[in-house]
Parts: C-alpha cells; sequence; structure tokens
C-alpha cells in the first residue's frame, strides 16, 4: 500500500477527523497509533509524509523520529502540544521537517501537507526528466553511430572518434590537445581541422547545432559532452 500521508499519533478521535478530513481533499492517510504499529505499516507499505507526535506513550516521536531518518528521507512534520522552544528545536535538529503545535486547524495541516506534496512531485518530475535525457544519448560502437532520443546516427570515422572521446570524458572539459591526441595523433593538425569536426558533428546530433544541447565549448581550453547524470 501507498498513502500520501501516514499520521502517527496515538489520539484517536483526533486522529479519525484528521484521516477523514484529508481524504474528503484527496490525501490519502494511514493512521499508526505508535512506533510499534508505525514500523509494522512501513515493512509492506510506503508513505510520502510523515505527521509525527512527539507524545506516543510506549516511546516518544523523537525516539521514533531518529529510527526513521536512518532509513527515510521522507518529510517528517511534527505535530504537538508540546509548545516550548526547546521542543521544536529538537524535532528540527534531529529530522524534522516543521514542527505544527496543537491544537492545529484542520485546513492549515492540510495546506503544509500539500505544499510537501507538491514539492516532492516536482523533484520526482526533475529526476525523471534527468534519467530521460542521461538515456537520451549515446554511442555504437559497432556502427560508429550516436544514438540520440533513441535515434541512430551514422557518423564518419574521425567524427565517430571525435564523439566517442567526448562521451567516455562526458560532464568534463576535454582539452584540444587531449582530442588532437586521441582522434588524430601524431597527423598533422590545426584548430581550423577540429573546429570544423565538432561544426559538422552538432550538425548531425543537435537540434539547433548553433544553440547546441549537448556539445559545448569551452573558449580557450576544449569542449564538453553535457549529459545530465
Amino acid at each position: 500500500m501507498h498513502v500520501n500521508c501516514l499520521l502517527i499519533d496515538d489520539e484517536v478521535e483526533l486522529t479519525k477527523m484528521t484521516k477523514e478530513y484529508f481524504e474528503m481533499f484527496g490525501v490519502t492517510c494511514e493512521i499508526a497509533a505508535d512506533s510499534e504499529s508505525c514500523l509494522l505499516f512501513l515493512k509492506d507499505s510506503t508513505a510520502d509524509i510523515f505527521l509525527l507526535d512527539i507524545n506516543l506513550g510506549n516511546e516518544s516521536g523523537f525516539a521514533l523520529c531518529k529510527k526513521l531518518r536512518e532509513t527515510y528521507d521522507t518529510p517528517i512534520l511534527f505535530i504537538s502540544a508540546r509548545q516550548s522552544d526547546d521542543d521544536v528545536l529538537v524535532a528540527l535538529n534531529i529530522g524534522g521537517d516543521d514542527y505544527i503545535k496543537k491544537p492545529y486547524t484542520l485546513s492549515v495541516l492540510l495546506a503544509k501537507v500539500k505544499v510537501q506534496l507538491k514539492r516532492l512531485e516536482n523533484m520526482k518530475g526533475a529526476s525523471s526528466q534527468k534519467a530521460q535525457e542521461a538515456s537520451a544519448f549515446g554511442v555504437d560502437e559497432a556502427t560508429m553511430s550516436a544514438i540520440v532520443k533513441g535515434k541512430s546516427i551514422p557518423l564518419k570515422a574521425k567524427e565517430f572518434q571525435l564523439l566517442l572521446c567526448l562521451f567516455e570524458n562526458r560532464n568534463t572539459i576535454v582539452t584540444k590537445e587531449k582530442l588532437f591526441s586521441k582522434v588524430w595523433g601524431d597527423s598533422f593538425y590545426t584548430d581550423g581541422t577540429l573546429n570544423v569536426h565538432i561544426r559538422r558533428l552538432r550538425e548531425k546530433i543537435e537540434e539547433d547545432p548553433n544553440h547546441p544541447k549537448w556539445i559545448k565549448t569551452v573558449w580557450g581550453t576544449g569542449y564538453k559532452l553535457e549529459i545530465p547524470t
């Protein structure tokens, strides 16, 4: 099971009310009355956010927070009737992301949860985009081709050697001298030779060769093939 929110609190009526309110607005929620119930739930299930009370009866929420932080980077929002600044500081210093004092307003608590959910959604979207971009570029030595967004683009020998050198050193600057050595060896060469091959390579693999996404010029030094990691 996966839920948006796991509410860990031993105040039965309050947790039921909170769960019902959240689910009215499309935020799924499960309840655990103590640390044991919480850890049991997490054996087979996951949650986007933990809402954690400090006073749990059998164990403090502080102790449970420390246990959770050993395994999870899930946002933890403390909810507690304890009002002291010391409690707030402890909660935040041991891994809490926010501290909400009881009695809380359900609408405010829901708003804070939705902010966290939106942040998580944006992070997942960014990670997914990076993963797609990282898998969108490759090389095929067997056919001397560049693989861009699933499309195979055949290259001439020197173009492929040049791209392969950049690919093997992706996301780092490759100096002109290294490119000359790897691609042309002891043959006569000029900067113009390298520039022409880079331009031809860009014309084949870039959507807009004048504004390259993949092969970036590092002026006065060399080139860098940028592929998100």
